[in-house]
C-alpha cells in the first residue's frame, strides 16, 4: 500500500535532491499541479518527469519561434479565421488563469490551461506574417501566466523575448474583450428535427439569411426535395429545424 509521508517515519523527500535532479522549476511545478493548496499532495516522481518535460518542450518551442523570422506588429484587422480562433484561446487562457490565481486559488487548474495553450500553439502552423504576429502574441502571453509558477524559466525566456525586460517589471497580461467575441458560429440543421448537416456562419447573421442558407444546402437538399416546408425553426446560435411533410 502507500504510505504517508512523515517525519517519525523518516520517509520524506529531501526538496534539494530533487531540486538537483530535475531543477528548482519543475519541483515547484510539480508541487502546484498535482494538487490544489488545500489537499495533500500524492508524491510521484512520474508525475515530476513530467513536469521537467513539459519545461523542456515550452522552452524548445519558444526558442524554434525566436529562431524564425521576426513577427510583425500584430494587425486583428487583418486575422483570418484560423488566426482569430488562435487569439481567442489566447486570451480565453488570460481569462482563466488571472481568474485560477486570483479568485479561486486553484494553482493546478491554471498550470493545465497554459498547457492547453501550449499545444494549441504547438498545432498552430501558420508562418505569414500575422500568423507570426499571433503565436508570439500567443507565447509572449504564455512566459508571463507561467512566470509565477516558473520563474527561472521564464525570467529567461522573456530576456530572450525582450532583450533586457526584466519579467517581474512587466505588468500582467490583459484580456482583450473583442478576442473572446466569436466572428463565425457552427448551426446545426435538422430536418423533422434529425441531425442532417452543419454550416459555419458569420455570427451578425440575420435569420432570413440563415433560413435561405440552410435550406440550400447540399446535405439538407437531398431530405427536403419534392417535399413541402412546413416550418423553419432558426434557434439563434444554436440550431435551424426546418419541418417538411
Amino acid at each position: 500500500g502507500m504510505g504517508k509521508m512523515s517525519k517519525s517515519k523518516n520517509n520524506g523527500i529531501d526538496p534539494q535532491t530533487m531540486i538537483d535532479q530535475y531543477g528548482a522549476d519543475a519541483v515547484r511545478l510539480f508541487t502546484m499541479f498535482a494538487a490544489p493548496p488545500e489537499q495533500s499532495l500524492e508524491w510521484s516522481d512520474a508525475g515530476l518527469e513530467g513536469s521537467q518535460r513539459f519545461i523542456k518542450r515550452f522552452w524548445r518551442q519558444v526558442q524554434q519561434h525566436l529562431a524564425g523570422p521576426v513577427a510583425p506588429a500584430l494587425d486583428v484587422a487583418k486575422l483570418n479565421q484560423k488566426q482569430q480562433d488562435m487569439r481567442r484561446k489566447t486570451h480565453a487562457t488570460i481569462e482563466k488563469v488571472s481568474d485560477d490565481i486570483d479568485r479561486r486559488n486553484t494553482f493546478n487548474t491554471a498550470i493545465a490551461a497554459i498547457m492547453e495553450l501550449s499545444n494549441a500553439i504547438s498545432k498552430f502552423d501558420d508562418s505569414s506574417e500575422q500568423g507570426l504576429a499571433v503565436r508570439a502574441e500567443s507565447l509572449r502571453t504564455s512566459v508571463l501566466l507561467l512566470s509565477p509558477f516558473t520563474p527561472h524559466l521564464c525570467h529567461s525566456l522573456w530576456q530572450a523575448f525582450e532583450g533586457t525586460d526584466d519579467i517581474l517589471q512587466t505588468p500582467w497580461p490583459e484580456v482583450d474583450a473583442q478576442a473572446l467575441v466569436k466572428s463565425n458560429i457552427d448551426m446545426m440543421i435538422q430536418v423533422n428535427g434529425k441531425l442532417r448537416s452543419k454550416i459555419s456562419i458569420d455570427a451578425n447573421t440575420d435569420r432570413d439569411t440563415i433560413q435561405q442558407l440552410a435550406l440550400a444546402d447540399d446535405k439538407v437538399q437531398s431530405f427536403i426535395t419534392d417535399k413541402a416546408v412546413r416550418k423553419v425553426i432558426v434557434v439563434p446560435n444554436k440550431l435551424v429545424n426546418i419541418v417538411v411533410s
